[in-house]
């Protein structure tokens, strides 16, 4: 039920939505402009201010594609993974492709506030694009979408409110952005290596190869000073600890996530429901690297929450002879040469059924130093992670939080204060 003074409605009868069109490709007048052009790529929840790609004034006349100005509201009606249902608001005058629905709000409608409104349902939105064979959404399925309506002063009060949680989640989103490049600096100039890609989403590229895998010929740096250049295998173990599976008896599985994301519990099994017979117990502080996906960068150090789990046979668990500690050897899985190292040590036609070969990468030298020096590496490294993750949680917590002002604002759960002319209005 809606508080006094609002009303439900549709897109349809609050707006008018279009879509735009792509000028002939071939045509080589039509590229290259200065008349920006939005593609659904470019909606991401986001105040549009520039485009990657421009149009002329003769792609723009011979062509389905129209100016929209400032404030437009943009969706995105087809596209893979997220995009479709992503909303973006014009700040500048662009044109856009087909794929993307442009939404022109009526007098008495705010566009930061319908902005807002959209971005929350846009799992709703998104799904009304999976009814029967329909994948995509259109301007028919946009038009019939139902939102409330509350009187204008209150829509612009609700958008102030949600937009200050957006500015502060930006900043706080700016501030991660280069405690990670610091973050990457230090890392290579206390291991003396330079990192790997730090993600299964960076946007370099990579030969063809998924952004995590580093498959270039390994290249060790020269050995520094009061360092050791040796094979791993002089001081790391590959250790098998059989766990005898029992019918009644419950067993914690883990499993190792992509580009160092950690070691995890992956689900809890009675021994007669475990597929694969052969079992092994891992103990708190191994360093446990997945056979099938340490070429994405799966290797970690098991919590110690996770003490007494089980991995399989597709898992190495390694343990040290006590002169490499094994945090000194996570903050290593991050160099590029450690990955390469493991991309080489691995066997199979395609990047997705290699399979690791413990023996094979126990053999390539590592520069190594001193037991006491490994250990102040890792507390300096630890204190730079911890504020990488302090930066993490923080923009969790303000999406969560704003997830939840949305949730009241947007339904009049909660009511936002109007002065007396607001009231009289």
């Amino acid at each position: 039920m809606l508080p006094e003074g609002w009303h439900s409605s549709t897109l349809g009868e609050i707006a008018r939505i279009t879509s735009g069109g792509t000028p002939d490709r071939s045509e080589p007048s039509y590229w290259g402009g200065d008349v920006p052009w939005v593609t659904t790529g470019e909606i991401q929840f986001n105040t549009i201010t520039d485009t990657a790609e421009k149009i002329t004034a003769a792609g723009l006349k011979n062509s389905s594609a129209k100016l929209f100005p400032p404030g437009t509201l943009l969706m995105a009606m087809y596209g893979q993974g997220k995009t479709r249902g992503q909303v973006a608001k014009l700040g500048i005058e662009a044109a856009t492709n087909q794929a993307c629905a442009a939404i022109h709000l009526h007098d008495g409608c705010s566009p930061d506030f319908f902005f807002q409104l959209l971005t929350s349902q846009y799992t709703t939105i998104r799904e009304l694009g999976n009814a029967g064979t329909q994948q995509n959404l259109s301007g028919g399925i946009l038009k019939a979408v139902t939102v409330a309506v509350p009187p204008l002063d209150e829509q612009r009060r609700i958008a102030s409110i949600l937009a200050a949680w957006d500015d502060a989640t930006v900043l706080t989103q700016s501030l991660l952005a280069n405690r990670r490049v610091q973050w990457q600096a230090l890392l290579a100039a206390t291991l003396h290596l330079p990192p790997a890609n730090p993600s299964a989403e960076g946007g370099a590229d990579n030969g063809g190869y998924p952004a995590s895998v580093q498959p270039g010929i390994p290249n060790l740096s020269a050995t520094p000073e009061g360092w050791r250049r040796i094979p791993l295998m002089r001081h790391l173990t590959e250790v098998r600890r059989p766990a005898g599976l029992r019918a009644g008896e419950t067993y914690r599985l883990i499993t190792v996530k992509r580009s160092r994301g950690g070691v995890e519990l992956r689900e809890t099994l009675t021994g007669d429901e475990i597929k694969t017979p052969s079992q092994f117990y891992v103990r708190e502080g191994d360093f446990l690297i997945s056979k099938r996906q340490i070429v994405h960068g799966a290797c970690g150090i098991v919590p110690a929450e996770l003490d007494g789990a089980v991995v399989s046979n597709e898992y190495a668990v390694l343990n040290s002879d006590g002169q490499i500690d094994l945090k000194f050897l996570r903050y290593l899985s991050e160099s590029r040469y450690f990955q390469q190292t493991c991309f080489h040590s691995s066997i199979g036609v395609h990047v997705e059924k290699m399979i690791f070969k413990t023996e094979r990468w126990l053999k390539w030298p590592f520069n190594i130093p001193p037991l006491p020096e490994q250990r102040r590496i890792v507390g300096i490294l630890d204190l730079a992670r911890r504020e990488v993750e302090l930066l993490e949680r923080q923009i969790q917590g303000l999406r969560q939080e704003k997830a939840a002002l949305m949730a009241d604002l947007l339904t009049g759960k909660r009511r936002v204060r109007l002065d007396r002319e607001g009231v009289a209005a």
